[in-house]
């Protein structure tokens, strides 16, 4: 019986790994952008005055991350940089047409859809969920890795 169990929790695993790599597939397809790219873009569209720090603390992704990203974004002319007329010190990030263009072309994301049903979930199924996949992190080792906020397997600032 506990094999059974092991190997139906090693599928559904498995079944959300392929879907975070099809979801992947799909965003490159369509959008010739990465998960972690369109996050970053949406979050500089997404408001007014947006600097690297903003998106960043929104994301939960470290500086460096960002950087990298943006400086993708940018080489793509999906996102533009310059300075704040108020304080020269401040970088602003926007989006370009082309940058919005793609937004709008981009399919749902993996962890868009997990959001919207995760947080229709009971609070009780939530933590029990959260409890279940710590967990599992801890089992196979990666308790204590470091991970952003985002289902896809790659490494987030990836070109």
């Amino acid at each position: 019986m506990e094999s059974e169990i092991a190997s139906a929790t090693l599928k559904a695993l498995r079944r959300v790994l392929r879907a975070a790599e099809g979801g992947t597939r799909r965003l490159a397809a369509t959008t010739g952008l990465t998960p972690s790219q369109l996050l970053v873009l949406r979050e500089i569209d997404g408001g007014e005055d947006v600097t690297p720090g903003v998106v960043a603390q929104r994301l939960q992704f470290s500086h460096a991350t960002i950087t990298a990203i943006v400086d993708r974004l940018v080489a793509l002319d999906l996102v533009t940089r310059a300075r704040s007329d108020r304080d020269k010190r401040r970088m602003l990030l926007e989006a370009t047409s082309e940058g919005r263009r793609r937004l709008v072309e981009a399919p749902d994301m993996l962890q868009e859809i997990f959001s919207v049903r995760f947080s229709a979930l009971p609070a009780w199924e939530q933590a029990m969920i959260l409890a279940g996949t710590e967990r599992l992190a801890d089992i196979l080792g990666v308790g204590d890795m470091d991970a952003a906020p985002l289902l896809d397997a790659g490494p987030i600032d990836r070109s």
